[in-house]
């Protein structure tokens, strides 16, 4: 397989579940929403399980795929650098897990359709999840978020 697809695989692996789990903890530490918590937990650990197989067949291409320094697209944009208020990182952040899940759906169907389907399937379960994140903070924290484009 070439590198580029072993890059983009970690790279998006890596933000999803980054994203993933800082919305966990804004909805766990801001909310107290046991039920929503669960949900971004159990997407977490679905995403991770799915993946597990493909990582530890290919583990050593992954990480040797790795090339922070020469990396491109490294550096942030200004819009990156700053955030208004927990709403905004929230939505920031699920922005974030759906774009990288995306773009597994879309790799993997290179190789691995069964797999490419289920990242759809996830994809489509951060888009609830975020629906109901964000109407729980307007309740709790009373902020109303702001379209994000």
């Amino acid at each position: 397989m070439d590198t580029g697809v072993y890059r983009i695989i970690d790279a998006n692996l890596n933000r999803v579940m980054e994203a993933v789990r800082v919305c966990e903890d804004i909805v766990r530490f801001s909310s107290d929403n046991e039920i929503l918590t669960r949900k971004l937990k159990d997407l977490r650990h679905d995403i991770f399980t799915a993946i597990k197989d493909l990582r530890k067949e290919h583990l050593e291409e992954l990480v040797s795929s790795r090339d922070v320094c020469e990396d491109v697209g490294v550096k942030s944009s200004e819009s990156e650098k700053t955030r208004e208020d927990l709403v905004d990182l929230f939505l920031a952040n699920t922005q974030r897990g759906k774009e990288s899940l995306r773009v597994l759906e879309e790799v993997l169907k290179l190789f691995e359709r069964d797999l490419s389907q289920q990242f759809k399937k996830f994809r489509f379960k951060l888009y609830e999840i975020e629906k109901k994140a964000i109407k729980e903070m307007e309740d709790t924290l009373g902020v109303k978020p702001k379209v994000r484009l």
